[in-house]
Parts: structure tokens; sequence; C-alpha cells
């Protein structure tokens, strides 16, 4: 993609001219800028609606006289209360950026031009950017039912073929692929293929699923060296503009991301927000539970309306509102809601709504049945 004005542009490296940069959800303040709205609700970004836990806010506080100082590079601190919560060993962790880094870390650590890097159909943009930048090719798999086709994504791997990503459940459309069904995609996959798990919405999808169905895969990490499982602090845990996030994998291959990751990558605010926030459990719980009301809030009001919708077991849904999705999402930035087109995951007709508080879920269902009238 070229800018108007392309002085340098044979001076720039080819794949980074077909990058499509990732589009996040449009801020409440430029609502406000751009329609002088003061009642706005954000139901765009999968966002935790209650914020951080109280003990985070205090430590957060308590450690502002410290801000000339540079952070803890190493993030020993919170890798020592990660390896206990976790139950595995320190050297297993990379502590990223928000979960972000970490991801796009494994493309430029393991993959490079000539290389194939698969993964979803609708999957997290992320993934395809990953492969661009460093010079890979990406491979789309067609998803069935709006999720991943395991045994698809193993038919697809060539002697090309240096890594694979996947997520559950995934973001956009909050699908889901069972215990049973990643126990056959995981010991299928080649020993020397690195697999990405991304498990960013893991503590709300293991609110909605029985154990038998839903798996941790943290704990595949000592059997399976090949694999990687991302996590991140932004979603349950409510540090999502603190920017932080981790990697578990063996030793080895977590060395190499430590080598590539930049020195001071995570703020000082953000590990100590971590570890605080590890140590609320009961506020997770508390997060997850008002979760799993907003959902059956919204989905009963999807049902009354007769508006399509993909089940979803994270902290958003998706929902069909056909070929006059655009219009009505503007007509909803009107009346003050900001939820998420999703046109650029190949999804042209549909909203991706964030689950907010119950005034906030109420006031998006009004705005929602106003708009639909109004049409």
């Amino acid at each position: 993609m070229k800018p108007a004005s392309a002085l340098f542009c044979d001076q720039v490296q080819p794949q980074v001219l077909g990058i499509h940069p990732y589009i996040p959800g449009k801020p409440v303040s430029e609502l406000q800028r751009e329609l002088g709205l003061e009642s706005i609700t954000k139901l765009a970004s999968n966002e935790n609606p209650l914020g951080a836990s109280p003990n985070v806010i205090t430590a957060i506080q308590n450690e502002l006289v410290d801000i000339a100082r540079y952070p803890d590079g190493s993030a020993y601190a919170l890798k020592q209360q990660l390896a206990e919560f976790l139950n595995i060993a320190d050297t297993q962790l990379a502590i990223g950026n928000g979960s972000n880094e970490v991801l796009e870390l494994v493309s430029r650590v393991f993959a490079g031009p000539g290389d194939e890097i698969i993964y979803s159909q609708y999957a997290f943009a992320v993934y395809p950017i990953s492969a661009q930048v460093v010079g890979a090719t990406g491979v789309e798999v067609p998803a069935v039912n709006w999720g991943h086709d395991l045994n698809a994504m193993l038919a697809a791997i060539t002697t090309k073929t240096k890594l694979i990503y996947i997520a559950n459940p995934n973001n956009p459309t909050g699908t889901f692929f069972t215990k049973e069904q990643w126990q056959h995609f995981i010991d299928a996959v080649p020993s020397h293929i690195i697999v990405v798990l991304d498990e960013a919405y893991l503590e709300y999808a293991q609110s909605f699923l029985d154990k038998a169905l839903y798996f941790n895969g943290v704990d595949y990490v000592e059997k399976y060296k090949n694999l990687l499982v991302s996590r991140t602090f932004s979603k349950a845990y409510g540090l999502a503009s603190l920017r932080i996030g981790y990697m578990v994998g063996n030793e080895e291959t977590v060395q190499y991301l430590n080598q590539m990751r930049e020195p001071f990558n995570v703020n000082h605010y953000a590990q100590v927000a971590a570890q605080n926030a590890l140590q609320d459990q009961a506020f997770v719980e508390q997060v997850v539970q008002l979760n799993q009301a907003g959902m059956r809030q919204l989905v009963n009001v999807f049902d009354e309306l007769d508006i399509a919708y993909i089940s979803s077991i994270g902290n958003f849904i998706c929902i069909d509102l056909g070929e006059k999705v655009l219009e009505y999402n503007q007509k909803l930035l009107e009346e003050g809601v900001i939820v998420r087109p999703i046109a650029n995951y190949g999804m042209p007709q549909y909203l991706r709504i964030s689950i907010g508080t119950q005034v906030e879920n109420q006031y998006f269902i009004d705005a929602l049945k106003k708009v639909l009238q109004a049409n």
C-alpha cells in the first residue's frame, strides 16, 4: 500500500508495502470530537467493563515515586509469580508488551522469506500481519462454522511450513475447538513445526464450558516441545492500557524469544499491575460472572429480534445485520454506541459486540432497537 507521496517506496522492504495495519476500535474521545456526544458506550474492543482490580490501582499509585527508573528488563518478580501460578519454571516464560508483541516475535524468530505460516480464516488479524512482516507466505485455511478447521489446517502443512497460529476461543467469532479435537491436532503436527496457541480469552471460555470439552494449553507444553501458548492481562484482568502479555513454552523456544524482544519492553507499572492482578482471582471471577450474565442479556434480545449471531464463549459476540450493516453502525455511533464492524476479517455483514455492564448492554440494546425500527 503506497502513500500519496512515494519518494522512498523503492527503498522499503517489499513485504512492508503489502501490509494493511491493524484497525483498532474507535476511541471514545474520537467519537466525542466527531459528534460532540457526552454519553457514549464503547463495546468495540473486548475490554473489561469493570476495569482493573482496585488492588492494582492502589499498587500502581504506590509505585509512582519510581517513575524515573527503568523497569526490570527481565520482569523477574512477575515471572516468579507467574511460574508459581501456572506451575511451570520461570525459564519457560517470555513477557511481552501485550500478547500482540510475543505473537509477532514468534514469526520474527522462526520464519522468514520462503517459509509458510498457517492460520485460519476469520482469525486474529495479527497472524497474517506477522507473516507479512517477516516476508513469509501466509496460508489462510478456510474456516468451518466460523471456526478453525483443524483437519484442514493439518492438510495445509507442507515442507515449507514453519509455524501455525491457532486461537481458542477465536477472535472475532468466539468459536472454539474441543479438548478431543485439540489432542488429535497437536499429536498430528510434525514436531519441528512451531504451534502457537492463543488463549487471550481463556478465563471467559472456561466459565462457559465443561472441563471435559475445554482445556488449558499450558498443561501440554511439557510434552509438546513445539508448542507455545500466549496469554494476556488485557481482557479478564482489565490491564489493556498497560499492554502486558506473556508466552509459555519449553525453555529453548522461550530463550529465542527473549533474545529477540526489545530491552525494557514491558514498563514497570504494567509489571506491578500484573503481579497484583494475579493475586486477586476473586476479582477475575466477578468479571467472568458479569460476562456470563451480559452474554445472556444480549442473546435473549437477539433471539427476540430474530437477529442471527455466532454463538460465542468469549467476552464478545458477532451479529449479522445484512447489507445495511454499515448504515446501522453509523446510526449506532450517532446514538453514542461504539461497536466493531469486521469487514476487514472477511465478515462484511457482521458487527462484533463486546459484553459490557448490565447498564452498558442495555444502552446498546435500546439504541439497536431504535436504529432497527427507523429502518
